[in-house]
């Protein structure tokens, strides 16, 4: 016997090889829907980008059957399912009657009806149905629950979240510059690493090249070439640049002295004399490099035909791309004097304090900020007097400015785009923001969130800086810190015919807070003011009298064969128009 690591008539939970004998006699269809049920792990996304489910068709109901199961031998196949089940179940004489039928039919007796991908679909909106298409197969339908949930739930998340972060991106490039020229380039996947096996990254990673073009996830532009239709000769699947890592710096450093001078010098007169390349500059001392090493090297890096591009690797992202939250008065029209600019800050100084203790605890007795006035930056410290209201809890009584000075603030105080700015300058935008010369560039991937991302972009321009000044790597901290609960995706059951009778079939747990409740019977989803809107409780004659002309579920996959196969270019459309 031949054998296969995962034979295709397994590739299911153990409780779904029970099911066949479960149905009710003369079942003869079985129809379900796969839908994403809630966000409330996931509030940004009230809508899902749909995608991943003609990779999936290709990759195993199509190749994977075709090689794994139909073209092997009846008596492999057999053998194989009756060995797990006798082994693992302990039937002594496995009924695999069924598995050999399906073998001698030659391929898959199953519909799938799908949203286009790109599409966006509400939450409580199924992407797509299943039902078998040959009487003898109605338990081949929730068979391949496991099948699809395990592989479709990750890309239309992952789909889903770029589209987050590419909405948000575009908002801020919008707010600053104009235009969201460059933003495709903004967002990163720098997730490969950290997701569950090589496949793993490379779904995700194809999911947020939906909305992104820049990534290091290699394996992403494979499957996007592989299962949707994309050529990198043609067009621009996913693109990066040349970059360096730790071990590279430490190799060309003396270790002893930690002056990265020389290595960065080397990189970018030498190794990458023209172009964009990426250098890691926080192997020693990031604040050194940016005070000291790029300013030294201003001239080599000015005279470059390309652009450098500094990546910090740790600390918190938000602080060390945008420095502390100093406050421009230059910003600020009521801001008339300098002493103005003090009295504002001793509130907004006291204000915080009070509002890191709201429970009547005894918070700060001084808090200190950082100013800026006519270009000239100031610290401040604010006293402040506490007192106690019956014994019970403690209020802010009074404050008064205990210091302030002019100063001339660090590298870390500014941040990493302000700091680059005053090394290199730029130009500003018709919206009046800060876009760095275009020979020096920034990027930072670690530990970004939405929630950051949204934080770094914001506080950039509360500076003055243009939202696009730094390109954010995403990675496994984004993409791999969700599960199939983080969108609520489940297929289930929702139509029946059993003995030529149609049956309605829903769940609604008592004990559920409505979440799980499922929808019944057939269902459409149309589009109602441009809007999808799902439509269940139909019955078949009902749906191909009414509703056949406007679902929006289309035919994808019939009887073993693609019935609609899309491209990536046209996704990305489908998406961008959206």
């Amino acid at each position: 016997m031949k054998n296969t690591i995962y034979p295709a008539s397994l590739l299911c939970d153990f409780y779904k090889v029970s099911h066949k004998k479960q149905y009710p006699e003369k079942t003869e269809v079985i129809y379900s829907t796969f839908t994403p049920r809630s966000n409330k792990y996931f509030p940004e996304a009230d809508q899902v980008v749909v995608f991943g489910i003609q990779g999936f068709i290709k990759k195993y109901l199509i190749d994977y059957f075709n090689a794994h199961f139909f073209s092997r031998s009846k008596e492999d196949v057999r053998n194989e399912y009756v060995r797990y089940i006798k082994y693992t179940l302990g039937e002594q004489k496995p009924d695999a009657s069924h598995i050999e039928n399906l073998h001698d039919l030659g391929y898959l007796p199953i519909k799938i009806k799908a949203l286009k991908e790109g599409s966006k679909a509400p939450i409580k909106t199924p992407v797509l149905t299943m039902e078998n298409t040959h009487p003898d197969f109605f338990w081949l339908t929730n068979y391949l629950e496991t099948l699809v949930s395990a592989e479709i739930w990750q890309p239309m998340t992952s789909a889903t979240t770029a589209y987050q972060y590419r909405k948000l991106l575009n908002k801020y490039a919008l707010k600053t510059t104009g235009s969201t020229e460059g933003v495709e380039f903004q967002g990163h996947d720098f997730s490969a690493r950290g997701m569950v096996g090589l496949d793993g990254g490379a779904v995700s990673g194809a999911g947020h090249l939906l909305s992104f073009t820049g990534t290091d996830t290699i394996p992403a532009i494979a499957y996007q070439e592989a299962y949707y239709n994309a050529n990198i000769e043609d067009e621009l699947v996913g693109a990066s640049i040349s970059a360096t890592e730790h071990s590279v710096m430490c190799a060309g450093t003396d270790a002893d002295t930690r002056d990265e001078y020389q290595m960065f010098k080397r990189l970018i007169t030498e190794v990458y004399p023209n172009g964009f390349f990426s250098v890691v500059s926080d192997t020693y001392d990031f604040w050194a490099v940016i005070g000291d090493v790029l300013p030294r090297l201003k001239k080599e890096i000015m005279n470059r035909d390309g652009r450098v591009v500094i990546r910090p690797d740790s600390g918190d992202p938000v602080e060390i791309i945008c420095g502390l939250e100093i406050k421009d008065y230059n910003r600020d029209k009521y801001a008339t004097d300098l002493e103005y600019c003090i009295e504002d800050m001793r509130e907004a100084l006291v204000d915080t304090v009070r509002e890191e203790t709201p429970h009547g605890e005894h918070g700060e007795c001084d808090a200190e900020g950082i100013f800026k006035y006519k270009n000239k930056y100031y610290k401040i410290i604010v006293d402040i007097d506490w007192d106690r209201y019956d014994k019970q809890y403690y209020f802010i009584e009074d404050s008064r400015v205990a210091l302030y000075k002019e100063i001339i603030p660090t590298a870390e105080q500014l941040g990493l785009i302000e700091s680059l700015w005053d090394i290199f300058g730029g130009t500003i935008s018709d919206q009046g923001y800060k876009i760095l010369d275009s020979h020096i560039g920034a990027i930072y991937g670690d530990s970004i969130t939405l929630e950051r991302a949204h934080q770094i972009v914001d506080r950039l321009e509360k500076k003055g800086f243009a939202s696009t000044n730094i390109v954010l790597g995403i990675g496994s901290y984004t993409y791999q810190y969700n599960t199939r609960d983080t969108l609520g995706f489940a297929m289930k059951a929702t139509y029946a015919v059993i003995d030529g009778k149609e049956k309605m079939l829903f769940k609604d747990p008592k004990t559920d807070d409505g979440t799980k409740r499922s929808q019944r019977g057939l269902v459409a989803v149309i589009k109602e003011n441009g809007n999808l809107k799902l439509v269940d409780g139909i019955d078949k004659k009902t749906y191909y009298s009414n509703f056949i002309n406007d679902d929006q579920l289309e035919e994808v996959f019939v009887n073993g064969e693609l019935t609609r196969d899309q491209s990536l270019a046209e996704i990305r459309k489908i998406l961008e128009i959206q």
